[in-house]
């Protein structure tokens, strides 16, 4: 066990992550150095009462770890959404950055991260898993919503998890879009919210065709097979909810204890409101 006074860094991405991951910590008895991702993290971390906090851009990887030896941190945790397709497009690398990038046979999330976490380890920082202060807050398993999944819902389920599971094992990425078991939409760079408008836009413009396919999407968000607790853990929000009302999406189905819920009372009241059924299954391995 970590000692009550341990110094815990945060690498600090968008969203509400970062901010439940610093005040478990807190709450905890840590002591927190935040190491801010300007291109992504929320400018209110400054003022969440950590012991201090760093703005450093995407690429800057030598000046974070130059900042957690400085302030003694031999453990860290990443939480917080950094967009994939920031990470190839936005940034300017730094050497440590550019060389990993010049090394990876696949550019894909676990590669690149997976490399940052092996050189960060040999500078003496364990990169914790993201869930560790904030275990409670993982989804269980059963219906969180009043509605279970209906019965073509749970055929969506089905097949969407076997095209998820083949997806995962390539890092491509976590969510697909149901409707009748026809694939409509897979996440790739875009991100989960954007892969379920996108299947909206796709189902408003086939029944302009009177499409055969039901309106009524089933939206499956999954752990990789191999999922890296350290990083790119599955999260829902708010958001997620509201996106998928917008896009005509009746059904979420997630992995249980394996996906992060923010926000859950919340969750499952617009999804009430919205009578879209939400359930988490354990996932097989």
């Amino acid at each position: 066990m970590a000692s009550t006074k341990e110094k815990i860094g945060l690498i600090a991405g968008n969203g509400k992550f970062p901010f439940l991951v610093l005040d478990a910590a807190r709450a905890a008895g840590h002591e927190v150095v935040v190491v801010a991702i300007k291109e992504e993290a929320f400018p209110e971390i400054a003022s969440r009462g950590a012991a201090s906090v760093h703005w450093l851009s995407l690429g800057e990887l030598s000046k974070l770890i130059e900042t957690f030896q400085r302030e003694g941190v031999r453990r860290a945790i990443m939480a917080g959404q950094v967009k994939h397709k920031q990470i190839f497009s936005a940034i300017r690398p730094d050497w440590r950055l550019a060389k990993i990038l010049l090394s990876l046979t696949t550019r894909s999330t676990d590669s690149l991260l997976g490399a940052v976490a092996k050189v960060l380890a040999d500078e003496g920082i364990t990169l914790e898993n993201s869930t560790w202060l904030i275990e409670p807050l993982l989804v269980k398993s059963g219906a969180l919503t009043r509605r279970a999944p209906g019965e073509q819902e749970r055929k969506n389920i089905d097949y969407g998890r076997a095209v998820a599971r083949q997806l995962g094992q390539h890092d491509i990425g976590q969510t697909v879009v149901i409707a009748e078991s026809a694939c409509v939409a897979v996440e790739a760079m875009e991100g989960t919210d954007a892969t379920i408008a996108r299947a909206g836009h796709i189902m408003a413009s086939l029944h302009g065709d009177a499409s055969t396919l039901s309106r009524a999407l089933t939206v499956v968000k999954i752990a990789k097979p191999n999922q890296d607790m350290r990083f790119d853990v599955p999260v829902i929000g708010l958001k997620t909810i509201e996106v998928m009302q917008a896009a005509g999406a009746s059904c979420l189905a997630l992995d249980a204890g394996k996906c992060l819920l923010l926000d859950g009372e919340k969750i499952a009241d617009a999804a009430n409101s919205a009578d879209i059924a939400v359930v988490a299954d354990t996932p097989h391995t």
